[in-house]
């Protein structure tokens, strides 16, 4: 989307939104020096990281990394796609966006999904007034002997579908659709027998929307006893059941460190009433990966809620690693003696829920202790096939550190009844790792930590600080670009960077927000916005210079070494390049001390 407009209209709308003015909107700030700093919206914290700078356009948080442009704070913070946050923030600025021409196939995708999204709100309203009349005071009164008041019911659109079905096929006939469109919508059945007619008939029906508030699908509760209890809209063009979450849309703007996960759309609504405000549950399909990396954009925690019983256990055993895998940490919940949150709930209240949500268990010990139960512990090779069990899954742990932490923990608590030590504990894993297959040999990484954390080296350090340097104080641009080319930033993407920042100077002014709106990705965004806030705290004259010299030669020795690993033997004009690339970077190492420089 975000390449179809100009760099002209995408610079027009940036430099019409100011970042402060914006982000003032969302977070409290406050002027320090030449930036603003407040609370960060994306990472829980209680001193002010956050920081944003009018000069470079931009926001920075140090605590968690979360950076960019005015985009990519809209984007992150109101879960947009660049196309989105650019309309919203063209919008904003009064700027007329071209129209883009379509293909026809694009053109009358967007036009069905468009109905559809019609034809969900439609039926949304229908359902939302047979709630109230009448015929639907069977539905009312089962809402309200859940305890439900009236505004959590229209907060979450509640309604209902009559006993005898075919309403709502003629309410939206007359509003003229055609029926192909309506079959699509999954609202209804088609046979032979009764040609098309309503799917939910004698139920309570609970609207499901998307994170930007729009209705794409329906659950229903049937009244009485009938089979199934209850029944949700099938997979359409505009319902995944895989990446959308039952009251996300509201929980993702509470900000709490955490989202409360549970099993179904009753939980999550009479725990919203209660006060619990971030609880979501997945649309009666069990947690998938599209799940979890849709709660990683919203929350660094999970704790998970299911019933104490037997699926509830395995539910959320299954859903563990799937978190897990997703980078999202989770803990468990125990709600007994009681069934679900909204029975706890109302024996208990919502303090002593809220002190079962801070007992959280931690999610890994969770498992240790539902292991427990599935071995014979009174007798030796039960504790032997236990603690085996205990090594398979501590061996799930990429992380040395955090594995023997757990370790350690394990032992803790069978340290007293079995007499198991760390020790113990430990030498099975690595017998285990060793008995693996080769191919687990290969994800043990020596270190313990995994690639993805690996500390950033001396070398990306100095190369993003030059970068920095470059885009805070344009001045000193004449002197580096005396000894520097974009080709010394041997990281592919500093080096794409430094390009764009040497082509800027060319037409005359470094403008980095400018230089971020190439890269609408916001994974990419962040880090490039990395680029330009690596901090390093310099009090004189003395430690500026020594700190540039270090970066300069740094760079440079990084960028021979990179050359000499590439150089192919057979090019004789390469070796008198190298050779040369050589000579200079001595020279520089001679010469210093001349290498002075001002940050004013």
């Amino acid at each position: 989307m975000s390449m179809r407009y100009s760099d002209d209209i995408i610079e027009e709308v940036r430099s019409k939104n100011d970042i402060v003015d914006v982000v003032s909107q969302y977070v409290r700030l406050t002027k320090k020096g030449n930036s603003y700093f407040g609370l960060c919206p994306f990472h829980n914290e209680k001193t002010p990281s956050f920081s944003v700078t009018p000069g470079k356009q931009m926001y920075y948080c140090f605590g968690c990394g979360a950076g960019g442009n005015v985009f990519n704070f809209i984007m992150e913070y109101e879960n947009y796609t660049f196309g989105e946050a650019l309309k919203h923030l063209a919008d904003r600025a009064g700027v007329e966006l071209p129209k883009i021409e379509y293909s026809r196939e694009v053109r009358q995708k967007a036009q069905e999904k468009a109905e559809l999204l019609e034809i969900n709100k439609q039926a949304a309203q229908y359902f939302y007034y047979q709630l109230r009349t009448e015929k639907g005071q069977t539905g009312l009164d089962y809402l309200k002997n859940r305890g439900l008041s009236e505004e959590t019911m229209r907060k979450f659109g509640l309604g209902y579908s009559d006993r005898i079905g075919g309403g709502l096929y003629r309410y939206l006939k007359a509003k003229g659709y055609p029926d192909d469109r309506l079959r699509e919508s999954g609202l209804f059945n088609v046979d032979e027998r009764h040609g098309m007619y309503d799917k939910f008939w004698n139920r309570v029906i609970f609207p499901i929307m998307d994170v930007n508030n729009r209705v794409i699908g329906f659950g229903g509760r049937v009244m009485g006893d009938a089979k199934p209890k209850y029944l949700n809209s099938p997979e359409t063009k505009i319902f995944d059941k895989s990446r959308n979450l039952y009251g996300l849309n509201i929980a993702r703007t509470t900000r709490k460190k955490y989202l409360i996960l549970c099993e179904g759309y009753m939980d999550v609504i009479s725990m919203h009433q209660a006060g619990f405000t971030n609880a979501v549950a997945s649309l009666g399909t069990a947690l998938t990966s599209g799940h979890a990396s849709l709660l990683k954009r919203y929350t660094q925690e999970v704790l998970l809620l299911y019933d104490s019983d037997e699926a509830g256990i395995r539910a959320a055993l299954r859903g563990i690693p799937i978190l897990r895998e997703a980078g999202v940490n989770s803990r468990v919940v125990s709600l007994k003696p009681y069934k679900d949150p909204d029975e706890f709930i109302r024996n208990m209240g919502p303090e002593a829920f809220e002190q079962r949500l801070e007992e959280a268990r931690d999610s890994f010990l969770f498992r240790v202790e539902v292991a427990e139960n599935e071995f014979s512990m009174n007798d030796p090779q039960g504790q032997n096939q236990f603690f085996e069990r205990c090594a398979q899954m501590l061996l799930e742990l990429k992380d040395e550190l955090e594995r023997n932490l757990y370790i350690d923990a394990v032992v803790k608590i069978y340290r007293g009844r079995y007499g198991i030590s760390s020790e113990d504990l430990r030498k099975r894993v690595n017998t285990l790792a060793l008995k693996g297959t080769p191919a687990e040999h290969r994800t043990q990484p020596k270190s313990g930590s995994p690639e993805k954390k690996k500390k950033e080296s001396a070398s990306d350090t100095s190369q993003k600080l030059m970068l920095t340097w470059l885009v805070t104080y344009p001045k000193i641009f004449d002197k580096v670009a005396q000894y520097l080319t974009p080709e010394d930033f041997v990281v592919p993407l500093y080096r794409e960077v430094a390009q764009m920042l040497f082509q800027q100077r060319e037409e005359g002014e470094i403008n980095p927000a400018r230089l971020l709106n190439s890269f609408p990705d916001s994974e990419e965004q962040r880090e490039v916005a990395s680029l330009f806030n690596a901090t390093i705290h310099l009090e004189t004259q003395q430690e500026q210079d020594q700190a540039f010299a270090d970066t300069l030669l740094r760079i440079k020795q990084e960028s021979l070494a990179e050359k000499n690993r590439n150089w192919d033997p057979s090019d004789l004009q390469g070796l008198q390049k190298l050779v040369k690339a050589k000579k200079e970077l001595e020279d520089l190492g001679r010469k210093r001390r001349e290498l002075h420089i001002s940050f004013e």
